[in-house]
């Protein structure tokens, strides 16, 4: 009897870090309000809680279309990580979001690793239809230093149009 072949999924790894002058756990309960998210993700519109660890996004899609899915907080250790995935069977994006001591107890060190199914063909996908999810993730980290920092947003790259005051 032969073995049945072991399917594995084809992930990208996204991953990009920035550093926020502020302390560890005002960052960290910043980030874990999921309703704070659509204040500096670039293309999500709205957060709205559902239970304890899911939540329904809004997402400015390509081409002005707005698309819906459910998010899930599959684990959180307080002022140390918040790991989240969209519901889907389908394709389904995991995020991994990491919180360090920074230099100082005044500075925090936030990493984020995304893991995109479909591998190369998504991401060419994603490409042909102006979406680069490493752009992106480097744009949202940036962005969240600027809101905890200065309290507003000024970067515009790779947002949804319109937002942020973005053309």
């Amino acid at each position: 009897m032969q073995a049945e072949p072991v399917h594995q999924e084809s992930v990208t790894l996204i991953e990009d870090g920035v550093s926020i002058k502020r302390p560890l756990g005002t960052v960290f309960d910043f980030y874990r309000d999921f309703r704070n998210l659509p204040r500096f993700l670039g293309d999500v519109l709205a957060i709205e809680p559902k239970s304890d660890n899911r939540t329904l996004w809004t997402i400015q899609g390509p081409l002005g279309v707005k698309v819906h899915w459910t998010a899930v907080m599959t684990e959180i250790a307080e002022n140390l990580h918040i790991f989240y995935e969209t519901s889907s069977d389908v394709l389904k994006t995991r995020w991994r979001v990491y919180f360090y001591p920074g230099q100082t107890p005044e500075h925090t060190i936030v990493r984020e690793v995304m893991l995109e199914p479909g591998g190369k063909v998504t991401e060419f996908g994603l490409a042909l239809i102006g979406k680069r999810p490493a752009a992106e993730v480097h744009s949202n980290l940036n962005r969240l230093k600027q809101l905890l920092e200065m309290g507003r947003v000024t970067d515009t790259n790779n947002a949804a149009a319109g937002k942020f005051g973005a053309p």
